[in-house]
């Protein structure tokens, strides 16, 4: 996981704002794992502009590109301040496990790595990547680290029940509107998963047993084994638990608003439910291996929407513009990242001038 989370500083850091540690971490990176990594990289990066390339072939492009060329811009800026709105949210989740683990963090530390792992979702493997971000850079702080995995692994399970629990009511109530019963196939598929993790994860019995494959790696399954014991506080704290997946909801619910404001901004008008079944799908698919979900979440929504007769370019442009806000908010990720390795080049010239004044 060290070397994964290594290869994501690679790729963020210029090697001369690297620590000690980190240096001589990245010079045992063998010439195998440094051509492993990058031939992932780019097959991310083939599958996302195939998928888009595919899907380019079968939308009328000119009759797309009129319908964004008289897009309604007041829904556009509605939609993209929900999703600024969303990511507040996302953050107040991350911290509601923080306290419940009683992790040891600060304020602006957690923000930091937060706002840079929305950088890094923008060329990493989805979210996962900018979860590993987070682990990364709290733990460089913090005598914690089973905690901090603990944190951010919880905060990605309480959004993953999240889309569940919103894709299910949705489904439920608006069964009769939707009248597609081959949906509940992957509804169902995502519930089944999200219940065996998590009775995985806080039984130890049944953890301990699926950590045996690591027997011969006592290091890695002792860290394991400590994460287990750490998400098992939170039996303790249930409350917060509930707390976290409610605000999961919300932003899922909120999600699927900015769908619906983008549609009204392309002149569809589509109800309301159709968005809140569709939306957390698509939120899945674009967990698979891409960049940011790109090609992926896109190939979701032609394939959902055409359903319910919308146009495979509008239901491409209606996702793409979506990708576009997410892509503002990495940006202000990237700004925090680059001020961040901005303060660091200061503070080691300071550091060497001192040294170099003693000597």
């Amino acid at each position: 996981m060290w070397k994964a989370g290594l290869w994501c500083e690679v790729l963020l850091s210029p090697r001369k704002d690297f620590t000690r540690r980190e240096r001589k971490e990245s010079d045992q990176m063998t010439s195998r794992e440094r051509i492993k990594s990058v031939f992932s990289f780019c097959v991310r990066i083939g599958l996302s502009l195939g998928l888009l390339g595919y899907l380019f072939t079968k939308i009328d492009v000119k009759e797309t590109v009129e319908v964004l060329r008289t897009a309604d811009w007041t829904y556009l800026v509605y939609a993209g301040g929900l999703f600024l709105v969303i990511n507040v949210v996302l953050l107040m989740r991350w911290f509601i496990f923080i306290r419940a683990l009683d992790l040891t963090a600060s304020v602006g530390h957690v923000i930091r790595y937060y706002l840079i792992g929305l950088f890094g979702n923008l060329f990493l493997p989805s979210a996962v990547g900018g979860d590993l971000i987070k682990v990364i850079g709290l733990c460089k702080n913090s005598a914690q680290k089973p905690k901090v995995v603990a944190s951010v692994l919880l905060d990605r399970l309480s959004g993953f029940a999240g889309i569940v629990v919103v894709a299910v009511a949705a489904f439920v109530i608006g069964y009769r509107w939707i009248n597609e019963s081959s949906l509940i196939i992957p509804i169902v598929a995502m519930g089944i998963f999200s219940a065996v993790f998590i009775a995985v994860l806080f039984n130890e019995k049944v953890y301990s047993f699926c950590c045996r494959i690591f027997d011969r790696l006592p290091k890695f399954k002792k860290s394991l084994m400590d994460l287990h014991y750490d998400v098992v506080l939170l039996k303790e704290n249930s409350v917060e638990g509930v707390k976290a997946v409610g605000l999961s909801c919300v932003t899922q619910s909120i999600l699927a608003v900015t769908f619906f404001l983008t549609a009204k901004a392309l002149g569809q008008d589509i109800p309301m439910i159709y968005f809140l079944v569709f939306v957390p799908i698509m939120c899945v698919a674009a967990s698979f291996p891409s960049i940011g979900g790109l090609g992926v979440r896109e190939a979701g929504a032609a394939y959902l929407f055409a359903k319910v007769g919308v146009d495979s370019g509008i239901a491409v442009s209606m996702s793409l513009i979506n990708f576009l806000f997410m892509v503002v908010v990495g940006l202000i990720g990237g700004i925090v990242y680059v001020s961040t390795l901005s303060s660091r080049w200061v503070q080691h010239s300071s550091s060497d001038a001192r040294v170099s004044g003693a000597g």
